[in-house]
């Protein structure tokens, strides 16, 4: 990374853990690598995004049905689908220092800091070792040239069913949630009988054993993932118009809905070493990153191979049968998967900004208005007038009840207003002298710092018209 790229991270990371959106976790006894919990502002900006994302994929659309299935399957379903044997990466270790770390990403990290793109991700231990003995890649953390033979490892987290020692057996944390989505295609078609095409969503935690520094909430042990199986008939429907279809969505559920720029995104089609071997076509948006552009949401078509092949592997019918014709046959699929914790780290990204107003410096989140935490602060111009604090505090009720609203009285109204702009407040109201005569307030922006009055019965209407934008 750049010094300006490190001075945005760590200026992010010390406002996520200073403001209460990202807490290092189990952090009072020396913390676990990789793993984070959501403070109270980060919660609701992780919550919005989800309920975002559900809003526009699912609750939008007719045909895209909602299942939550277990984060514990059995054991059978992932030796199916090729995640035993297949969901591997290549290991590499440091001799002199220990350091340890994936061999795809020691080279991809080496080539960024030298301007080139270089993505090696599914290449043969082989040549992953031919470049690194090539170029000489030092470890990043002592700088000696001393490593391991690349060797690989499965990222499926292994726990154990039972409760007796000797009879317990291995079980595995899930490492996507495609798969509930296959294993449950028969339960949706006999109970909801959807025509195709269709879609089934869900959104919930993932588990994958990695050893990279995962740069904040990028990568962790345990992450959100959002996502869906959207099915149709191959000789009706042409995966490539299907495909497209869900790339334009994707593109818009990221620019229009979270507000991320344009200009930070883009499209990178996986090449043969590293698509999946289920892929037909695989696409990935990727994010410029302070570390570069890395993957923030991906795009896949799966063909029939998972339906087909857990077909085979239980024995159990997951044909569908067109209806029409009574022609029977395993749909295929398009897949779009999006990563919610990504998703939270580059909105604030995007939305962190450092300017001048009025002589004075100040930090802003410009999040968009309907993710950030809150909508709203509402303040008693002084916290030590009652009649001002019971105006305040009726205002205060009446909008929490629509909107999801602060109440802040610490210090001048000043600081009041910059520690709201700092966790990306819209809109600060505030309840002065004049509004005891005139039922109006003062509305504050804080991307402009423009002020306007507002009548006390016309602030829901307003800020409805500004949330539906």
């Amino acid at each position: 990374m750049t010094n300006d790229a490190a001075s945005l991270m760590d200026k992010v990371t010390a406002l996520c853990k200073r403001r209460g959106f990202v807490f290092p976790g189990s952090e009072i006894y020396g913390g676990l690598a990789n793993t984070y919990d959501y403070g109270p502002l980060g919660t609701l900006l992780l919550r919005n995004i989800k309920n975002s994302w559900w809003n526009f994929f699912v609750g939008r659309r007719s045909n895209i049905y909602p299942i939550d299935s277990n984060i514990l399957m059995n054991p059978k379903v992932w030796e199916a689908s090729g995640h035993v044997a297949g969901f591997t990466e290549a290991l590499i270790d440091c001799k002199a220092c220990r350091f340890r770390t994936r061999g795809d990403h020691l080279i991809g990290d080496y080539f960024a800091e030298k301007g080139k793109t270089e993505n090696v991700e599914g290449y043969p231990l082989k040549k992953m070792e031919e470049i690194i003995n090539h170029e000489k890649i030092p470890c990043p953390k002592c700088k000696k040239f001393d490593w391991t033979k690349p060797r690989v490892f499965n990222n499926l987290f292994e726990t154990s069913i039972g409760i007796i020692s000797g009879d317990k057996s291995i079980a595995y944390l899930r490492g996507e949630t495609a798969q509930g989505m296959f294993v449950n295609f028969r339960n949706v078609l006999t109970s909801m009988s959807p025509k195709l095409p269709f879609g089934l969503a869900q959104s919930g935690p993932a588990f994958r054993n990695e050893i990279t520094p995962g740069k904040f909430v990028f990568r962790t042990l345990q992450f959100s993932l959002s996502e869906f199986e959207y099915y149709f008939d191959p000789e009706k429907d042409k995966w490539e118009n299907v495909f497209e279809y869900w790339r334009g969505e994707m593109w818009k559920w990221a620019v229009k809905e979270l507000g991320i720029k344009e200009t930070s995104l883009r499209w990178r089609a996986h090449t043969d070493e590293e698509r999946s071997f289920y892929s037909k076509r695989t696409e990935d948006i990727e994010y410029n990153f302070p570390w570069g552009y890395k993957e923030l949401y991906g795009l896949a078509y799966r063909t029939d191979y998972d339906l087909k092949n857990h077909m085979e592997k239980s024995g159990v019918d997951l044909q569908y049968t067109d209806s029409a014709t009574g022609r029977k046959f395993i749909p295929h699929v398009v897949e779009p998967a999006f990563g919610m914790d990504r998703s939270f780290m580059v909105v604030l990204f995007d939305a962190y900004s450092e300017e001048n107003k009025d002589g004075k410096e100040r930090m802003v989140l410009k999040l968009d208005p309907k993710i950030a935490p809150y909508k709203a602060a509402v303040f008693p111009l002084l916290a030590n007038k009652p009649e001002l604090i019971d105006k305040a505090r009726a205002i205060y009720d009446m909008l929490y009840t629509k909107y999801s609203c602060i109440w802040d009285d610490r210090g001048n109204i000043g600081k009041r207003y910059f520690a709201q702009d700092e966790i990306g407040t819209p809109w600060c109201i505030t309840v002065d002298f004049d509004t005891l005569k005139d039922d109006a307030v003062t509305v504050r922006d804080r991307d402009t710092a423009k002020q306007e009055r507002i009548g006390v019965g016309k602030l829901e209407e307003y800020f409805s018209s500004k949330l539906e934008k």
